[in-house]
């Protein structure tokens, strides 16, 4: 990849330039817009992914073949809808969420997407959650996005989750760059750094963290493989 003269950007530019390029990619879809709104309306924060990083999960998710998913972190469902979406008729995502109300928003989301066949929420500490799982045959894909001081132990049990040659996710790594900056300590970026310490050295993984940005601002997500 070339490298291009760089020049100060800014939110705006980020944002505009995600439009742009959604307005190519991205065909207008009523149905994921009437649940990002039914998210708002009942009070959930507008904290999910950004189209475009839902659609590159949707991507990735066809790309590898997955059949098995899981999602930790369900919100409103947003994410849980495109990465459902990549599934096969008798392909299967659960997703773990720790709030009722949100669990509640996310079903009625998921039933007007018309995938409550292939999608199970389960309700309760995402951690737990994990310990109870043993699945046969093992997941192909875990999408880790929920409260970062807790990275490492979801990150743990993703390994003994996904199958050889499958796919970790965790998102929002970067936050501004703020992991990397020794001045901010709050417990989402100390969560961040925690596992990226973890995961130095561990053979049974390989990784890199993509940094972007775009309309949800300057953020990134960690790729890992699992060996």
């Amino acid at each position: 990849m070339s490298r291009q003269d760089p020049k100060p950007t800014t939110q705006e530019d980020w944002t505009r330039s995600d439009q742009y390029h959604n307005s190519f990619l991205l065909p207008p879809d009523e149905t994921l817009d009437a649940v990002l709104k039914h998210s708002t309306d009942s009070g959930l924060p507008e904290i999910a992914v950004s189209a475009a990083q839902g659609k590159f999960l949707n991507l990735l998710a066809s790309s590898i073949g997955a059949k098995r998913i899981l999602e930790v972190g369900t919100l409103g469902g947003y994410s849980t809808i495109w990465l459902a979406r990549a599934l096969p008729a008798d392909g299967e995502l659960i997703t773990l969420e720790y709030s009722e109300h949100h669990a509640k928003v996310a079903q009625e989301n998921i039933d007007r997407a018309g995938l409550s066949s292939k999608v199970k929420i389960m309700v309760g500490l995402g951690h737990d959650s994990m310990l109870t799982l043993h699945p046969d045959p093992p997941f192909d894909l875990v999408f880790i996005d929920a409260d970062k001081p807790s990275n490492v132990k979801y990150f743990t049990e993703a390994k003994r989750l996904v199958r050889t040659g499958g796919v970790i996710i965790v998102d929002n790594v970067v936050r501004y760059a703020r992991v990397a900056d020794p001045a901010h300590t709050s417990p989402n970026v100390e969560g961040v750094r925690a596992l990226l310490h973890a995961i130095k050295g561990d053979k049974e993984v390989d990784a890199t963290t993509i940094a972007t940005v775009g309309d949800k601002g300057y953020d990134g997500f960690l790729y890992a493989i699992r060996k």
